[in-house]
């Protein structure tokens, strides 16, 4: 995306409309670039295959507790769903539990919701479909 054409908006142009370009702010799509590691583009792509993912979270505590895959720790999903989370890549909602989904795993968690992809994640992945991703 060339982003010294385009702008989100939400930042009234203020940031956007500096040089006729985004410097990237929180709610712009048009940022230059992101940084992602592997697990996080992993978990994009399975959001990709299946919109919506179980996530729990225990009592008092703000780490995402994901037990579905088998590549990372729990501890390290975690990590991997924040990051993703404060990149507004993908939304969490705690108090929005899957319909027809087996919580079994997640019993000892009162906190059970779902995870998916926002539309910045969404494109996101488009752009990785189309761009490729490089390694810096």
């Amino acid at each position: 995306m060339n982003n010294e054409q385009s702008h989100c908006g939400s930042c009234g142009g203020g940031a956007c409309g500096v040089g006729g370009g985004c410097d990237g702010c929180s709610g712009c799509s048009a940022r230059a670039s992101v940084w992602m590691g592997e697990g996080e583009l992993e978990l994009l792509q399975d959001l990709a295959q299946t919109p919506f993912l179980p996530i729990a979270r225990r009592e008092g505590a703000e780490e995402p507790i994901y037990l579905e895959g088998a590549r990372y720790t729990p501890a390290e999903y975690g990590q991997i769903i924040t990051s993703l989370a404060q990149k507004r890549l993908v939304r969490l909602d705690y108090d929005l539990p899957l319909s027809n989904f087996d919580y079994t795993a997640y019993e000892g968690f009162p906190h059970k919701g779902s995870m998916a992809l926002t539309a910045a994640g969404q494109h996101a992945l488009e752009l990785l479909e189309i761009q490729g991703a490089s390694e810096e």
